[in-house]
């Protein structure tokens, strides 16, 4: 097994922050409601509301709704698969053509995608505390598809979101759609995921290199500019006896 160098705990540390991020995103709402991929502040506020629509991986909330003074936050059940586009022209009266609308409600399938990711970056991040060339390699081989995928869903979560928000912020009702937190996790999770599997991969051949330097060294008998032969030396004789 070879030596573990010190900056492949790096790595190592990189793989649990992208796998910690990624569980943020993926348990967005309705999952736990204050958490959203694209919030939207809604105009029908009183004194003490202020409506919103959050989304997330599975599904949305409606947060604050008024008038009353208790907690009225509505989440809908959670499913893979749902219609952002048809949501806020419910909410909101946000108008959408069918193209826009269907292209964002269909994509809204790929985010299953979130927990895929997940998964994968905390296996690799298992994998990486073996610390052997096989245990690094294998590990950096499962978090390089872990970030091919959020690489790809990311993508998509800015396409259907972005479309959105677009037609939200420019129809003129008042009402203000931005990014929120799960969309910023899942682009840090893509950055983490990509420098843990270098640093990983790049530090286990890094580790079995020096392994090799060593043994080569010492089974020529060299180490620290010695000779570990032993050295044969020849007495003279004196007088032909000794």
């Amino acid at each position: 097994m070879a030596r573990t160098v010190p900056s492949h705990w790096v790595g190592v540390l990189f793989l649990l922050i992208a796998s910690i991020l990624l569980l943020i995103t993926t348990i967005s709402a309705p999952v736990v409601k204050d958490i959203a991929i694209l919030k939207v502040m809604l105009t029908n506020h009183t004194q003490i509301r202020n409506s919103s629509v959050v989304f997330g991986t599975f599904g949305h909330c409606i947060l604050d709704v008024p008038p009353v003074q208790t907690d009225q936050d509505y989440c809908f059940p959670k499913h893979i698969g749902y219609k952002p586009a048809n949501i806020m022209a419910m909410v909101d009266g946000t108008k959408f053509d069918r193209v826009a609308a269907g292209s964002a409600d269909g994509l809204t399938n790929v985010m299953i995608l979130h927990p895929i990711a997940c998964a994968l970056a905390f296996i690799a991040f298992l994998l990486s505390l073996g610390a052997g060339v096989f245990g690094s390699v294998l590990s950096a081989m499962v978090a390089g598809l872990a970030w091919i995928i959020t690489l790809i869903v990311m993508a998509i979560d800015f396409s259907l979101f972005g479309i959105i928000k677009n037609h939200v912020n420019k129809d003129g009702s008042g009402s203000h759609a931005y990014y929120s937190t799960g969309m910023w996790t899942i682009l840090a999770a893509m950055i983490f995921l990509f420098l843990g599997t270098l640093i990983v991969l790049f530090t286990c051949f890094s580790a079995r290199k020096k392994t090799r330097a060593s043994k080569t060294t010492a089974d020529t008998g060299y180490e620290h500019g010695y000779s570990n032969t032993p050295t044969r030396t020849t007495r003279r004789k004196r007088f032909g006896i000794f």
